[in-house]
């Protein structure tokens, strides 16, 4: 069992993304690829990928959508042994992933299979960034990218290209946090809680909470 966080300051984050043959594990759906980074102060320090087999044709739309062909997953390793690999390259760490309730759906049925669960926690990007960037078009991962000048090679719809931008992504809503309210530090929960409330409550909770960090630190600073 992958085990619950406690600490969640200054612990890595882990923002991944799937590939996959269709829109949910309900109907018999598996993923075809997986990618990740690992965050740490800001910067990515590590990443994972891996094809994977899902023991079954897969469509001409996704092909045609991700550039994974039937051949290449052929010749990969079965979700199984991907997804094992990819529980222990998690560890206990904290999640994110755009979308977020797709890739849960694809991740927690995946580990299932395999005898294990996740009890890390979770936060989406995109209910984030519709908070902190509501003067962004639209909050599609692409969208998002050339609305924050993030760096792309024009990827999309690989995993760990997805990946990486939507990591980059998470660096960017972290800075604007540290840098708009002072803020020394940012817990993953924060994070959370703003995909919680309502989008005009945004400003005046943040506030509030850099007001308590502050007070925190002064009493923690006195002698």
């Amino acid at each position: 069992m992958l085990t619950k966080l406690n600490n969640m300051f200054n612990t890595p984050v882990v923002v991944f993304d799937f590939e996959t043959t269709g829109m949910s594990p309900t109907y018999g759906d598996r993923p075809i690829e997986v990618g990740a980074v690992r965050i740490e102060n800001e910067r990515i320090v590590d990443r994972f990928q891996e094809l994977m087999n899902p023991g079954f044709r897969i469509n001409g739309f996704i092909e045609s959508l991700t550039g994974i062909s039937n051949r290449l997953v052929a010749q990969a390793p079965p979700c199984e042994t991907v997804m094992a690999r990819f529980a222990d390259w998690i560890g206990d760490a904290p999640l994110a992933a755009h979308n977020a309730g797709f890739d849960r759906k694809f991740l927690d049925a995946e580990l299932a299979l395999i005898g294990r669960s996740r009890e890390n926690p979770m936060a989406c990007t995109v209910l984030a960034a519709r908070r902190l960037f509501p003067e962004s078009p639209n909050h599609k991962l692409a969208t998002l990218v050339g609305h924050l000048g993030i760096c792309t090679d024009g990827t999309f719809h690989r995993a760990l290209a997805d990946a990486e931008m939507t990591g980059q992504l998470w660096i960017a809503m972290t800075d604007l946090l540290r840098e708009r309210y002072g803020l020394d530090e940012i817990p993953f929960t924060l994070i959370q809680e703003l995909t919680r409330i309502a989008r005009a409550k945004v400003d005046r909770y943040v506030r509030a909470y850099a007001d308590r960090q502050a007070s925190s630190l002064a009493s923690t600073n006195t002698p």
